[in-house]
């Protein structure tokens, strides 16, 4: 097709869109921001639900809004104000939409509410979690005041009230309580034949389908599929025709194409389909966020009558041979597990979008290409948000910690079915997670058939935690150990629990908190959950390279990778000092800690690092006479470091990134390391200096987007920083900080260790040179003026101005997502292989043992369920493999039984030639052993001495829970047991350096 052409169908399906828009000025199907306008009063007020009653004295506010946010982060979990809150909200239709039909959404609310509207009671929602909607044609008035009013219930015990049953997410340990309605709110006007809304509860409806199907990733082409389910409301019926028009990021008309006629009956329900190849499609990817607009218009007697839009992305998924394909690449899942909440101090969970992509999009900085939402269903804001940026999700639907029977299990079944539609359009969910921990066979089967039934086509993989033999889920995997697999991919759903505080660099710098101080946890020592920002990244590293190691190139079975847990501190579960959760790579306020930067280096890949990277934990402003480690994270295969030019030579290189350069001498000036390849050749390289004494304060302010909008919800985010008089930042400044501020803005504050964490006040000190502040708009636009203090500090002053909101009669058609830019930072998915082929798997084809021989394939069957083991005498403690062919057998890995409990003396033998003899590291899952290179056909793997119980063998976790590090059976103190769950042999493939 020539140039001239193109363009000439692209300008008719522009003038065609135009047509629609045109025709749509006569029956015009609106979306609103119902945001605005709201009252709330905190208590159970007698008769609010009455059109009469007086509201005046109720406080104003723009949702979303918790009625308790202040308590985020100033309380722990459980001591979250809860109870009774009343929500009020007046507002006119515009009389000229009379005779059309009148919706309300609301994205979620917590916990449940009865809702009002002009007095009648119109429905009730409990479950604290999904969206839902009402129909409220028959109550609305046109041209008139109309009032909605919610009575929530936020109590921690609420039971619903069909069952008298509590939802099982209802828990103190993870799901943080900001009661109210904390979630955004729209109000829809359609004609009487009409696309459903994606609203299963109260309206029994699931909306319209995109989806795309024979993707060809190379050729950018795939087949585009749009359904919508259409009702008619009016009293005869409607033969109606269906138009999609699909429009990229620039909002130029890429493809156009029809469905059949098909006749709906008065009353009645139907699925209207089109679908057509589309070309030149740019498919949404891992840090790129490309998304297009599907207009699915709604035509009779050949004029339309009802369009929607859709934004959504393309993406081709697949999941097998233990790894996730994303566009036809293989991809090692490295991200985080994130509480749903995802909140922030003295707002919760209710922030603006533009916050929700600052946040999320982090997340893909930091190298993290998916989140795995935890125990509940999160919020459509954030769903839309990682479709922006460009990150993979694990969406859950409702769960605490094990499966459930009778009305609880029904629940969950109705929050999966209900999260499914409402967020089966928003490409950036690439796996449904059916419960936090295994559940049965049977009940993985139920989960699955809603998964069939509502989205066949989506390509997205369900699952849950643990399935490690599971016939029925697609996905699954431990929380803390490596898992891996041949078949189903299997990563690890949350790892790397230890916390620590972004004040503390190190044991050497000011406030000087040695690493590890902290009360006890349930009488156990809490050192992990007290760590220093040094000490925490270290860990970091040392967690990742225990699943980087097995990754995809390794061999037939490997792991899918894992999810670090927490990415931003949270108001929920903590084991250490404070009265939050502190493992998060950024803080409450998302200033970055030292972990994030090892993150950035060695995810910067879709499985090996693909870019240099080199990182020095820390800073370089020490006291005269400080001799210290000093950690650099690094791609390079060996790193030099230098203190103002002097070189101290090679660091140590251990866990595959980390490097360790011992007893350093400070010295003022700088600190720098440079990296290198197998060749010598300089790859990389970064430096660190001393920064001169504090002088002044910086304010500076945040980018949001679209700008500081006056419509009383926005916020904005404040940097302040302690500076010397180059303009660096002090990375040892504790400063007091005094802030004041003017003009129309509400301060929420930032928050530090101390009384009540700081939260809401205007005066609290930096942490390491650094801290942030958050202001929220009023409805009135105008300028603010925020002014920072510190004794001896010359002071900053910041101006903002607010933009003026668009509200009409209490409706708005700015959308709370309206403006916001989409990340295509990292460009398309790469066309090339992710990952190169290092050793290759021997197949077993058979095994003999000293004891229970039967058993013996269990320790090569891919199930790590399954295990061989001896009968607890040194000398049956053998196992021999015969091998498909005669190969150089170069390692040996092992899952044995106690793996973080226990190590084993081992001695190994290829066709009776000694290969190894040594004792196992413990570990989280997989051990290697390096092997003397032989040619053989038998490995023989045998205990080589009985090794006594040592004090410390047990690990227990801080909560006192046994580590769950093998299979069921406890053999840690079995001394002449062997137990392997899976063996695997391998030769070595030379392959050439990535850099």
């Amino acid at each position: 097709m020539n140039k001239d052409l193109c363009m000439t169908i692209s300008k008719i399906a522009i003038c065609f869109i135009l047509i629609v828009n045109c025709h749509l000025g006569l029956a015009q199907r609106t979306k609103y921001n119902f945001n605005s306008d709201w009252k709330v009063f905190a208590g159970d007020a007698k008769g609010a639900e009455a059109t009469a009653f007086n509201d005046a004295s109720w406080k104003a506010v723009t949702l979303p809004y918790a009625w308790n946010e202040d308590d985020a982060f100033r309380k722990d979990i459980r001591d979250l104000s809860t109870g009774i809150a009343w929500y009020r909200k007046k507002f006119k239709l515009p009389a000229a939409a009379k005779g059309q039909k009148v919706f309300l959404e609301f994205e979620g609310i917590r916990q449940a509410g009865d809702f009002y509207f002009n007095g009648k009671h119109i429905g009730i929602h409990e479950n604290g979690v999904t969206a839902f909607g009402f129909d409220v044609t028959d109550h609305a008035k046109f041209g008139e005041e109309n009032i909605v009013a919610a009575r929530i219930d936020s109590d921690w015990d609420y039971r619903e009230k069909a069952t008298n049953q509590k939802y099982q997410w209802e828990d103190k340990n993870f799901n943080a309580n900001y009661g109210g309605l904390n979630k955004n709110v729209f109000l829809h006007l359609t004609p009487k034949v009409y696309q459903t809304l994606p609203l299963f509860t109260h309206l029994n409806t699931t909306g319209v389908y995109v989806y795309a199907t024979d993707h060809n990733i190379k050729g950018r082409s795939a087949i585009i599929h749009a359904e919508s389910e259409v009702k008619n409301e009016n009293d005869k019926p409607q033969e109606v025709s269906y138009d999609v028009v699909i429009t990229d990021l620039n909002n130029k008309a890429v493809k156009t194409f029809s469905g059949g006629k098909k006749k709906i009956g008065a009353g009645q329900t139907a699925i209207v389909k089109a679908s057509s190849p589309v070309t030149n499609l740019n498919f949404w990817s891992w840090g790129y966020g490309y998304l297009y607009n599907v207009q699915t218009i709604l035509k009779i007697n050949g004029k339309p009558v009802d369009v929607v839009t859709t934004k959504t992305g393309f993406r081709k998924t697949e999941f097998k041979n233990g790894m996730i394909y994303l566009n036809d690449r293989v991809m090692l899942v490295h991200g985080y597990a994130q509480r749903t909440s995802n909140e922030w101090p003295s707002v919760g969970l209710s922030v603006p979008a533009w916050l929700s992509d600052y946040s999320n999009g982090l997340m893909v900085k930091s190298g993290g290409n998916l989140v795995r939402w935890m125990h509940i269903t999160p919020w459509k804001q954030d769903i839309e948000s990682c479709d922006r940026v460009g990150l993979m999700q694990a969406m859950p639907a409702g769960d605490a910690e094990k499966d459930v029977e009778g009305a609880r299990w029904e629940q969950r079944k109705a929050v999966m079915r209900d999260a499914i539609i409402y967020g089966r359009n928003n490409p950036s969910i690439i796996m449904y997670e059916s419960g936090n921990e295994s559940i049965s066979e049977g009940h993985m089967q139920e989960m699955k058939a809603i998964r069939d039934q509502y989205d066949p086509n989506g390509g997205r993989a369900i699952g849950s935690r643990e399935m490690l033999d599971s016939k029925v889920a697609e996905y699954g995997g431990e929380m803390l150990y490596t898992n891996k697999s041949a078949d189903i991919p299997l990563w690890a759903t949350e790892y790397s629990r230890d916390e620590g505080l972004r004040k503390y660099w190190d044991d050497f710098t000011p406030p000087y908190h040695k690493d590890g101080d902290g009360p006890l946890h349930n009488g156990q020592d809490a050192s992990p959950y007290n760590r220093n920002m040094e000490s925490h990244a270290v860990e970091n590293v040392k967690r990742w390279y225990e699943f980087w190691r097995e990754r995809p190139g390794t061999g037939r079975r490997v792991s899918a990778g894992g999810v670090n847990i927490i990415f931003s501190e949270t108001n929920t579960h903590h084991r250490g000092s404070e009265n939050y959760r502190r493992s998060g790579e950024v803080d409450a306020l998302r200033i970055i800690k030292e972990n994030f930067y090892a993150h950035k280096i060695m995810w910067d890949g879709w499985v090996e690092p693909e870019k240099q990277g080199i990182h020095i934990i820390g800073h370089w402003n020490y006291k005269e006479g400080v001799k210290k480690n000093i950690y650099v994270i690094s791609t390079a295969d060996k790193v030099e470091l230098k203190v103002n030019g002097k070189s101290l030579g090679y660091g140590e290189k251990s866990d595959g990134f980390l490097f360790t350069f011992k007893n350093v001498n400070w010295a003022p000036g700088s600190i720098s390391a440079i990296g290198y390849n197998a060749a010598g050749k300089q790859i990389v390289s970064t430096q660190k200096i001393t920064t001169g004494e504090p002088v002044a304060l910086r304010l500076t302010n945040v980018k949001n987007p679209k700008g500081f909008m006056a419509d009383g919800h926005d916020l904005a985010l404040i940097e302040v920083e302690v500076i010397d008089a180059k303009g660096n930042r002090v990375p040892t400044a504790l400063n007091m900080i005094n802030f004041s501020m003017t003009g129309p803005a509400i301060w929420r504050g930032g928050m530090a260790q101390g009384p009540d964490n700081y939260t809401l006040t205007q005066t609290y000190p930096v942490e390491g040179g650094v801290n942030r502040a958050l202001i929220r708009s009023t409805t009135t636009p105008g300028t603010i003026t925020i002014k920072a203090t510190s004794e001896g500090l010359k002071r900053a002053t910041l101006t903002l101005t607010t933009k003026p909101y668009a509200l009409e009669n209490g409706l708005s058609k700015i959308l709370p997502s309206d403006g916001l830019p989409v990340n295509l930072e990292r460009g398309p998915t790469p066309l090339t292989p992710s990952y190169k082929i290092t050793r290759v798997a021997i197949p077993i084809v058979k095994a003999t043992a000293g004891a229970n021989d039967d058993t013996a394939y269990a320790s090569f069957d891919d199930n790590e369920l399954s295990d061989w083991v001896n009968d607890g005498k040194l000398e049956t403690a053998w196992i021999e493999y015969e091998l498909e062919r005669e190969a150089t057998v170069s390692e040996v890995t092992l899952k044995l039984n106690n793996f973080r409990s226990r190590t084993y003396p081992l001695r190994i033998t290829v066709d009776d030639k000694e290969v190894f003899a040594g004792t196992t590291q413990r570990s989280l899952g997989y051990v290697t052993l390096t092997c003397k290179p032989q040619k053989g056909k038998k490995v023989r793997i045998q205990l080589a001495t009985v090794t006594k119980d040592a004090a410390g063998n047990q690990m227990v976790e801080v909560s006192g829970k046994k580590l769950d590090d093998g299979v069921a059976r406890d053999d840690s103190k079995a001394r002449g047991t062997l137990s392997i769950i899976e063996a695997e042999i391998y030769e070595t493939v030379k392959v050439k350096p990535a850099f």
